[in-house]
């Protein structure tokens, strides 16, 4: 599933081929998606500007003159800039052209992603509006964790994985950065103190600015907007190595599903 690095690094690719330019033409193949696509797509977009490219949590943001496109990749979804006259694939749902051979295509074997539109301000709309904040802004921090976490007996991993303490640590992002602070996944959130959850708060943030830079993770799905992978899987030292040794103490790495999700983390190394 793609994760808020693999977003933002579809968000500059896109944007660096596609802002500024005007819609051509509009070819809905497959409307039925976790949402459908809006009948009036066509008609809206034809003619419109592209004015720029943003994200908020795993959402890709397309501002045009007269609203704004929002767009969720899903599970399986990726957008593709590709020269028009590329043949259609299977599943390949939506395509807006921006003349120049520059064709966006929306494709989604799952079918779980959406795209919509608004006129309205989208951090505003009902998918936006209860999301806590960027973990690479200055609202984000270790003192903002240890604040949100009182009370709260659920795992650290749970925990900042809710969208609405931090968006966009993902489940993979989030065994490495415990790892790196040195924290079991297992802990309670509550029970954790300001200066573990200092050190977490940091390795969140150098975790997702390097898989950023990697280009994202390449795991089963995700291929960056230029069709290539992202290379931060060479750097994973925990997610999708049970069994293997640990990087640090050469300890087997352990696997436990938490919440319904595959966590993988050394006994030594955290606790």
């Amino acid at each position: 599933m793609p994760e808020l690095p693999e977003v933002e690094t579809t968000k500059n690719g896109i944007s660096r081929l596609l802002k500024g330019r005007k819609v051509t033409t509009v070819k809905v193949h497959e409307r039925r998606l976790r949402l459908p696509i809006p009948d009036n797509i066509k008609t809206t977009l034809e003619g419109q500007t592209l004015l720029d490219i943003t994200r908020r949590a795993k959402y890709l943001l397309f501002k045009f003159e007269s609203g704004f496109l929002i767009v969720h990749l899903g599970m399986s979804g990726s957008l593709r800039v590709v020269p028009s006259i590329t043949p259609k694939q299977k599943h390949d749902h939506l395509e807006i052209n921006f003349g120049h051979a520059n064709c966006l295509r929306f494709r989604d074997p799952r079918r779980f992603g959406l795209v919509i539109w608004t006129e309205n301000n989208p951090i505003t709309h009902k998918l936006l509006s209860r999301c806590g904040p960027e973990p690479l802004s200055h609202h984000f921090n270790g003192k903002y964790l240890h604040n949100s976490s009182k009370k709260r007996r659920i795992s650290v991993k749970s925990f900042i994985m809710n969208g609405q303490i931090v968006v966009g640590v993902g489940n993979i992002y989030a065994s490495e950065a415990l790892f790196r602070a040195g924290i079991n996944p297992n802990r309670l959130a509550g029970e954790i103190s300001l200066s573990r959850y200092l050190k977490l708060g940091s390795h969140i943030k150098s975790v997702l600015t390097e898989a950023i830079a990697a280009g994202g993770t390449t795991l089963k799905d995700f291929l960056r907007d230029d069709g290539k992978p992202g290379y931060f899987r060479q750097k994973l030292q925990v997610y999708g190595r049970k069994g293997e040794p640990c990087t640090v103490c050469s300890a087997p790495i352990k696997h436990k599903v938490i919440a319904q999700r595959s966590t993988f983390y050394c006994t030594k190394c955290q606790s």
